[in-house]
């Protein structure tokens, strides 16, 4: 699998094709930025010496980093004049996935990713001084469930619920055009890092020795440790050549056999029982989520940072859990 992808490690090459401006100066808008992703991002930006303003719909949830701007993810309102004369948007906005695919669940997961990009596109286009930069979230996901294929940025839609969803938010970026603005999409993977995401939820279940693979544990599971996702980032609003699809993950995803076995090695928990397909099910019904994100995945890479020459801190999973944990 190691040969499977082409780790660039050339610096000469990642210097390629910067801009001349100054970097780290402006401001950057992070839409739905009070979250897992998008405070970690906040607090790299703000060490870079940007300033930070964060669009949240929620009044009582204001941000450790960054100046908070409210609005409502789907119309435009006063916040446009924070976006008017930024140096880049990057928009995270969406409903966790994280629930049961009920009807009004799966429109609220649709419409809270289509309406944000609608919003923001007229945001760009209404500004006298348009961002020079526009970065989209996008997942995975978009992939489906290959089983062993390796998906690059080229590799079509798969089927099924995730699936339309990451096409919707796609095909809502992509129809609503903002000609002054360069833009990228990027498809991220599940993020390695402290204080949030999925991976809080396994490291808590593998500490009470449920941490065992799930199912066949052959479904593959593309990762990436935080402090590479927010470098790609930075490359995105930084780079003029970064633009277009991009997969933001780690270049050797690894089943999920593999990944929970390092879990545990890194948590100390030298066994687990494997967690059948059935219990996942049954578990996912009382935990009000889906057993699909457990028992899919996909084997994505990152061809395109890759021949763009992206270094990686963390390109293997065993040294890239043993940072997150070290702290």
């Amino acid at each position: 699998m190691l040969n499977a992808v082409r780790l660039v490690m050339n610096p000469s090459l990642a210097e390629q094709n910067r801009p001349v401006r100054p970097i780290g100066e402006g401001r950057v808008v992070l839409a739905a930025g009070s979250g897992f992703l998008g405070q970690s991002l906040a607090r790299e930006l703000t060490d870079r010496g940007y300033e930070v303003v964060i669009l949240t719909r929620s009044a009582n949830g204001v941000p450790t980093t960054g100046r908070a701007v409210l609005w409502d993810g789907k119309t435009v309102g006063d916040w446009v004049s924070a976006v008017d004369g930024a140096e880049a948007v990057v928009n995270l906005a969406g409903k966790n996935v994280n629930c049961r695919y009920t009807r009004k669940n799966l429109r609220e997961i649709d419409e809270s990713r289509v309406d944000s990009v609608r919003a923001i596109a007229e945001a760009v286009r209404r500004s006298a001084r348009p961002p020079r930069v526009w970065v989209q979230a996008g997942t995975l996901a978009i992939y489906g469930d290959r089983g062993q294929k390796l998906c690059d940025e080229t590799t079509p839609p798969g089927e099924g619920i995730p699936v339309q969803t990451a096409m919707a938010w796609e095909q809502a970026f992509q129809a609503n055009p903002t000609p002054q603005t360069r833009r990228v999409l990027l498809r991220i993977s599940f993020a390695l890092g402290t204080g949030g995401g999925a991976l809080a939820t396994l490291t808590a279940l593998t500490r009470r020795f449920l941490g065992g693979r799930i199912a066949s544990g052959r479904q593959y599971i593309s990762w990436i440790h935080l402090a590479d996702l927010n470098r790609m980032f930075v490359w995105a609003i930084e780079r003029d050549d970064i633009e277009g699809v991009f997969n933001a993950t780690a270049p050797h995803p690894v089943t999920n056999a593999t990944f929970m076995g390092e879990l545990r090695r890194v948590l100390g928990r030298p066994w687990s029982p494997p967690v059948p397909g059935w219990a996942v099910r049954l578990g996912a019904f009382f935990l009000r989520t889906e057993p699909v994100l457990a028992l899919t995945g996909r084997r994505g890479i990152p061809t395109r940072f890759i021949d763009k020459g992206f270094e990686f801190e963390h390109p293997e999973l065993p040294a890239a859990l043993e940072n997150v944990f070290a702290d």
